[in-house]
């Protein structure tokens, strides 16, 4: 306590000016509207500051739900435009040309993804009860995952593209000639398109989509760009290095592609002609 004292002693004239200045302050705010605004003001730059990082911080923890719903509106979207004829995934990322009505897109979350072996599979949490069935194209917003192989009530287990067993049909972007999109097993963002005819112009950046030759992809469905080409033994095709526009080891989402028409397409070509 008599420290306090000493102090307030030893002090009393440099209190005293602070006590004089923050009255004078306080009359001059009181009785001065332009100080009593700019005080108003600066209270509400604090106040405002800190309830802008509060919500900051609670849209943060939001972001789960809020890309829930985004993912929603997403497949509501596509299936909506695939509905009238329009491109749906047309990006920067994807080179989608045209969806005709028969294809239609159900959201799923991956809840396990391989990509380091020969023979990768990917897990999704969408099945039977969904209408999801073997046979139906994966894609994301960026372009193709797989093709689904089995289904349980609950759940669908996806050829990955990165597996030797995977073969779509893809082809170049500018012109109608095509090929079998392969995995050589030794990098996950590079695949190889084979079979593509020497004829074809090819230059490095070019994009490669899916050619819409069977009825699990529809034409246009981004696979990536063109890193380096050769041709085989026999000079007659090339073999192709595609980059990927997915980053096949950080995938969340994805959306299954249902063609309406395919048990039709599929019952056609097995009529043999007379």
């Amino acid at each position: 306590m008599q420290q306090i004292i000493n102090f307030l002693i030893k002090n009393k004239h440099s209190l005293l000016f602070i006590l004089l200045l923050f009255l004078s302050l306080i009359f001059t705010i009181q009785s001065h509207s332009y100080h009593r605004s700019k005080f108003v003001s600066s209270t509400n730059f604090i106040s405002g500051g800190m309830y802008g990082w509060q919500h900051a911080v609670s849209d943060y923890f939001s972001l789960k739900e809020e890309n829930k719903r985004l993912l929603q509106e997403n497949e509501l979207l596509h299936n909506q435009l695939s509905a009238l004829g329009i491109d749906s995934l047309s990006s920067k990322f994807i080179d989608t040309i045209s969806f005709d009505k028969p294809y239609t897109f159900t959201k799923a979350r991956i809840i396990k993804n391989d990509y380091s072996k020969l023979d990768n599979y990917i897990l999704i949490n969408k099945g039977e009860k969904d209408s999801i069935f073997a046979d139906m194209g994966v894609i994301t917003d960026k372009g193709i995952v797989g093709i689904i192989e089995n289904t349980s009530k609950n759940y669908s287990r996806v050829i990955s593209i990165l597996n030797s067993n995977s073969r779509i049909n893809a082809g170049l972007k500018k012109s109608n000639q095509y090929g079998s999109l392969i995995w050589d097993g030794k990098d996950p963002n590079i695949v190889q398109l084979e079979t593509v005819p020497r004829q074809a112009i090819l230059k490095e950046g070019d994009t490669i989509i899916t050619h819409g030759r069977s009825t699990i992809f529809p034409r246009g469905i981004g696979v990536g760009t063109i890193i380096n080409y050769t041709l085989d033994q026999n000079k007659s095709y090339y073999l192709i290095d595609v980059k990927l526009f997915n980053d096949m080891t950080d995938i969340g989402f994805v959306y299954t592609i249902k063609n309406r028409d395919a048990e039709e397409i599929k019952s056609l070509e097995k009529l043999k002609y007379e």
